[in-house]
């Protein structure tokens, strides 16, 4: 039951990795720092809209209109972290 605590706990990092890049791709794309015709760039910027879309579109739906502001990878943020901590304080439960 250890290896799957620790599976979950892999996911929760991958999930974690994956929003902190896509919101500083989104700041870098915005500044015009990077460009989203480069070939690697797109590519990357891409996988990470799939990926994380569905997540975001379903936290979009019940957060209230920001005019401009997506509060939504903050919400899944403070979820991923939530489930981290639930997970940690019942360790006991996968022995």
């Amino acid at each position: 039951m250890q290896s799957l605590f620790q599976i979950l706990m892999l996911i929760l990092d991958i999930v974690w990795f994956f929003i902190i890049a896509h919101v500083i791709m989104s700041w870098l794309i915005n500044f015009q720092v990077l460009n989203v015709n480069q070939q690697f760039v797109g590519q990357v910027w891409y996988m990470l809209n799939r990926i994380l879309d569905p997540i975001y579109s379903r936290v979009r739906s019940i957060l209230p209109s920001m005019s401009g502001i997506d509060l939504a990878p903050l919400v899944v943020l403070v979820g991923v972290y939530a489930c981290r901590i639930i997970l940690q304080n019942n360790i006991s439960a996968f022995y």
